[in-house]
């Protein structure tokens, strides 16, 4: 099992925090997925997400929330 560390998270993302942010949004769209597709692979699905995020595989957009009028 290979360790990802928060330096190389931010080398990616900008920042850790918004590197696991991502991460944990591309695990949650992994888990939605059908099993047959993700069972192959023995390892978390965190652990897949963070490691597509270092090795630059995984590819996100920053979009600004909008107000809500109230």
């Amino acid at each position: 099992m290979r360790i990802i560390t928060p330096f190389e998270v931010a080398k990616q993302a900008g920042n850790k925090y918004l590197g696991v942010l991502v991460a944990a949004k591309f695990a949650r769209f992994l888990n939605e997925l059908p099993k047959d597709l993700t069972a192959r692979h023995e390892e978390k699905l965190t652990t897949k997400a963070l490691q597509s995020l270092v090795e630059g595989d995984l590819n996100y957009k920053l979009v600004r929330r909008r107000r809500s009028e109230a």
